[in-house]
């Protein structure tokens, strides 16, 4: 249950379902931590830095992929296994997204918050 409390976001699904998002927060997390500079292909972090961003890392991938990828020192090499491995996502999402909105219609939901969500989602 500690667990649970202490994550500040979703850890990345096996399947990749929230690797979208799952980016977003990472990138965002480790620029607040001022350790994004691990996470680039200069990767000039310390190795204090790039451990820490590699446990951080760990933290938020799920229990599967934390086997799959144990070998792995440098959190950037971890962050390219995982876009290599998730990044055909966007192609798949990009599609569906264009189709949902041309399919959206005002007229197909009772109130303006229920259109709305539906909006932000797709935009998202």
């Amino acid at each position: 249950m500690a667990n649970i409390e202490n994550q500040k976001f979703i850890a990345l699904d096996i399947f990749g379902k929230n690797y979208l998002s799952w980016v977003l927060d990472v990138k965002l997390h480790l620029s607040a931590k001022k350790l994004r500079h691990t996470i680039d292909e200069d990767n000039a972090g310390s190795n204090e830095e790039r451990a820490t961003a590699l446990i951080f890392l760990r933290h938020y991938i799920d229990d599967g992929m934390k086997y799959e990828y144990l070998t792995v020192k440098n959190p950037f090499e971890l962050w390219q296994n995982l876009n290599d491995r998730f990044e055909h996502l966007k192609a798949v999402v990009l599609p569906k997204a264009l189709n949902d909105w041309s399919q959206l219609r005002f007229q197909d939901f009772k109130t303006v918050s229920e259109y709305n969500s539906t909006l932000f989602k797709i935009i998202s």
